[in-house]
């Protein structure tokens, strides 16, 4: 097994790259990075006016915007996760082999797992719109950074994630330096690594990931008029697709 930690020096890795931006769009809910390939990333949740690098990023390398997914600044992690998947998205075919899953919508991966997980204690990393009408279905406990009232406190996860049979974890706890933490605590359970901004790495199976359930673009333009326009769950009617491969 290698170490969760390790997974900033592997993407950096798979960045090093000296294709150039394109265009960066920081969207309410996605991040969009065009350089050969396109990358997502979720924006940060909350807004801010004083960005002193906006306006600057479009012809910067691809590779140095990545060393930014190291920052513990929201937004500069933000954009060099989206940098990094860009970069994958242009060198890795991992996607194209991945099982589309049909109908696309935000809650496809659980429709796609519901099978293997119904009755079964699953810790869900993140609040997915719609999550709450499978409480009935499984022992299900949300774990969110800012949690209603139907969630989990970010602490929780200590106790909560050992404890499951299954584990959803949003790829975004690789911006927000999380990841590395609850991949250790998910490390008997059956875990899944999903959302757009998931890199599609085979390597992550040596991280203890069983599954990743990515996305693929399938429309760029309706993708990116979709993040400029402030979509969230949309952009799975629009612009991608979910797709999942077992490790």
């Amino acid at each position: 097994m290698v170490n969760p930690r390790e997974i900033y020096d592997l993407l950096l890795d798979s960045a090093s790259t000296d294709s150039q931006v394109k265009e960066v769009l920081i969207g309410i809910t996605w991040t969009l990075c065009q350089g050969e390939g396109f990358g997502l990333c979720m924006s940060p949740g909350t807004a801010t006016r004083t960005l002193p690098w906006s306006g600057t990023l479009v012809n910067k390398s691809i590779a140095e915007l990545a060393t930014w997914v190291r920052s513990w600044d929201s937004y500069q992690a933000t954009v060099g996760m989206a940098a990094i998947n860009s970069a994958i998205d242009e060198r890795s075919n991992l996607s194209e082999k991945a099982t589309p899953l049909s109908p696309s919508s935000n809650l496809a991966v659980f429709e796609h797992f519901l099978p293997q997980i119904r009755n079964k204690k699953v810790c869900i990393i993140g609040r997915y719109p719609g999550l709450s009408r499978y409480a009935k279905e499984m022992d299900m406990k949300v774990i969110e950074l800012k949690p209603t009232p139907e969630d989990y406190p970010a602490p929780a996860s200590e106790y909560l994630v050992p404890e499951a049979e299954w584990v959803f974890l949003t790829a975004t706890s690789i911006a927000n330096k999380t990841f590395p933490r609850l991949v250790e605590l998910a490390r008997d359970s059956k875990l899944v690594l999903m959302g757009p901004t998931v890199p599609w790495l085979p390597d992550l199976a040596q991280m203890g990931i069983n599954y990743l359930a990515g996305v693929a673009i399938a429309n760029v333009k309706a993708l990116r008029q979709t993040v400029a326009e402030g979509g969230g769950v949309r952009i799975f009617e629009t612009g991608v697709q979910y797709r999942v491969v077992e490790f």
